[in-house]
């Protein structure tokens, strides 16, 4: 595996010497390296009794590795590419969806992160087809656009990535609109479930920054079908519907505002009893939730920012993520410091403080390994750019 992961980066690398002899000035190579320490306060740190809260990359414990990350992209006058590799920890999670062409192995299409082509029919639109990182949420994929290091609990388990065609508008010098036809929800190779979700963004910009409304609906799992092998208790999930805003703004020279909000919900579905297919009764299931950012830099070198975030899950829209009452519902509130501290232009230390705190009761072990409701951790991170 690993001689053909480096045959793959070899290949992707040296794909390019062409096109960059041609026309040098269009072709760019840029990227990340990040690792990190982590510790938790008054809970297990090792073994299968490791505690950390179920959000995204940032939850292993001592030190550990986030992702080794290499875009190359191509731009043009009216066409251009890009092709973004990630490897390691972060970046397998990253792409969870991924091995599907392999047969569930780990195959090639496992370090891909985005993978997509785009062409400026106009001035005001632009075609993109492939796979492209989602445009729902405040937080990325990639630890150099983010404040925090730890993600969000919205980011988390919203989508991460898409495969499918956008098409860009510019309405004028502020607003934008983007509408999308995609496979399912993080299918990124291929289509394996036979339908598609929709997207769309509506957007405004301004020097200070921007508001962007964004919305994904459609079936994520497929329909049942007679006409293919069934067994009876086979489910489907209904489809999903995820309404998200995203704005930051810059409020003086030193001090940024963001907010992110998003409301996803999935319909019960359908069922099959042995005869027939039939819909089934219920309410929809999924999750909210709200996150305040607030950012202040201290001087040219170190800035401090603090994230709070209500995160809600109802009818057990999610297993594991937060504690769960009898009717399947729960939320958890988490509060984060990070410091942000620019050792070099391209070099970032983050250390973060870290509390979450459930609404039900023993979700987490402390180091008595009873139960408890809250988590509170340490981390410090590492992070390269080029």
């Amino acid at each position: 595996m690993k001689k053909l992961q480096l045959l793959i980066v070899l290949l992707f690398l040296g794909s390019f010497t062409t096109v960059m002899a041609q026309d040098l000035s269009k072709v760019s190579i840029s990227g990340s390296v990040d690792a990190y320490y982590r510790t938790n306060f008054g809970a297990p740190n090792k073994g299968e009794y490791a505690q950390a809260p179920a959000t995204s990359f940032a939850n292993l414990p001592g030190f550990a590795l986030g992702m080794a990350n290499i875009i190359a992209a191509y731009e043009g006058e009216k066409v251009g590419f890009v092709a973004d590799l990630v490897f390691g920890p972060r970046g397998e999670d990253a792409v969870f969806g991924s091995p599907m062409y392999a047969g569930g192995m780990a195959g090639s299409s496992q370090i891909v992160n985005q993978l997509y082509m785009y062409w400026n029919v106009s001035d005001g639109v632009t075609l993109t087809l492939g796979n492209f990182n989602t445009f729902l949420g405040y937080e990325v994929i990639s630890p150099t656009a983010n404040f925090n290091y730890s993600t969000s609990y919205m980011f988390s388990y919203g989508p991460f990535s898409h495969t499918g065609l956008k098409a860009d508008f510019a309405l004028s010098d502020n607003w934008s609109f983007m509408a999308a036809v995609m496979n399912p929800t993080d299918m990124t190779e291929f289509n394996l479930a036979g339908t598609y979700t929709v997207g769309a963004q509506l957007g405004y910009t301004n020097d200070n920054g921007g508001t962007w409304l964004n919305l994904v609906y459609g079936d994520q799992d497929g329909k049942l079908d007679e006409d293919f092998p069934i067994a009876t208790g086979d489910m489907s999930a209904g489809s999903t519907f995820q309404i998200d805003l995203t704005t930051g703004y810059d409020v003086s020279e030193s001090v940024y505002v963001g907010l992110n909000a998003t409301y996803n919900t999935t319909a019960a579905g359908e069922s099959y009893n042995g005869s027939s297919i039939s819909d089934m009764d219920g309410d929809g299931s999924g999750f909210y939730g709200v996150a305040g950012y607030l950012q202040a830099a201290t001087s040219e070198k170190f800035a401090v920012g603090l994230r709070g975030e209500y995160f809600n899950v109802f009818n057990s829209g999610l297993d594991g993520v937060v504690g769960l009452d009898d009717a399947g519902d729960g939320s958890v509130f988490a509060v984060t410091l990070s410091g942000n501290a620019k050792i070099t232009e391209n070099f970032t230390l983050i250390p973060e403080v870290r509390l979450d705190s459930m609404s039900e009761e023993d979700f987490f072990l402390n180091n008595d390994l009873a139960g408890s409701k809250s988590l509170s951790s340490f981390l410090l991170a590492a992070v390269f750019s080029f």
